[in-house]
């Protein structure tokens, strides 16, 4: 659930990401906070404070918000069960470079780098090739001679991208989805099994077995007596 600090609530990074952008342009804080901080179980106030201060930032240009997604859904394109738009990768791309400035140079130069090597290559800048341009500059950087240190802060810009893209992708109820992960699944108990028993000696007392085992009750919350006995 986290997506950040493990990468720091990795999760929260995924809203608070997309209400930061959506802060800046049309919606209140108020509302904003309203919306966030029904994710934010058991945060300190300082955390609280903390991400707050970042909402109310704006560190990517529109332009470049444009770029990341473009760049995300080469890296991760969408299928069945969802796409970088809905599991709000761009908007975490922009929380985590406030929360993380140590990564805004790397990610603004790389962003550039890509207007600039489009333009002298192909005329125009990333946004206006066709894919297959766009995909011929991006094989040269995703998939660099290990041998070579040409270009190399350009390599160390798409792994940045393609890790945060991964991971806000598969951290979102989409990618978990697609990852088939299921977490942790109740069960039924039905007590433990009669050769078992049989083995330690040992069997239930009929009259406590509908207490323990009656699955129909299962969601019910235990109930106590004033002797500490159970009523239900």
């Amino acid at each position: 659930m986290n997506r950040r600090d493990s990468i720091r609530s990795l999760f929260l990074g995924s809203i608070a990401g997309g209400l930061a952008l959506e802060s800046c342009v049309t919606e209140p804080n108020t509302e904003i906070e309203k919306k966030i901080w029904k994710y934010q179980y058991g945060r300190t106030p300082k955390e609280q404070a903390h991400d707050e201060n970042l909402l109310g930032q704006q560190f990517f240009e529109k332009s470049e918000i444009i770029k990341i997604k473009r760049l995300a859904n080469l890296i991760l394109p969408p299928n069945e069960n969802g796409n970088i738009e809905e599991a709000k990768v761009p908007e975490f791309i922009e929380f985590m470079a406030k929360d993380f400035p140590s990564i805004q140079t790397k990610m603004r130069g790389g962003l550039m780098w890509l207007d600039t090597h489009t333009n002298k290559k192909f005329g125009k800048d990333f946004i206006s090739c066709s894919e297959d341009q766009q995909h011929q500059v991006l094989d040269k950087i995703a998939y660099p001679n290990p041998n070579s240190n040409e270009q190399n802060q350009e390599v160390q810009f798409f792994s940045l991208t393609r890790n945060l893209v991964m991971t806000g992708y598969f951290t979102s109820e989409a990618g978990i989805k697609e990852l088939g992960y299921m977490g942790n699944q109740p069960n039924v108990w039905d007590g433990v099994p009669e050769d078992v028993l049989k083995d330690h000696g040992m069997s239930y007392d009929k009259s406590w077995m509908p207490k323990f085992v009656n699955q129909s009750k299962r969601n019910d919350l235990a109930k106590w007596d004033e002797e500490g006995n159970l009523i239900s």
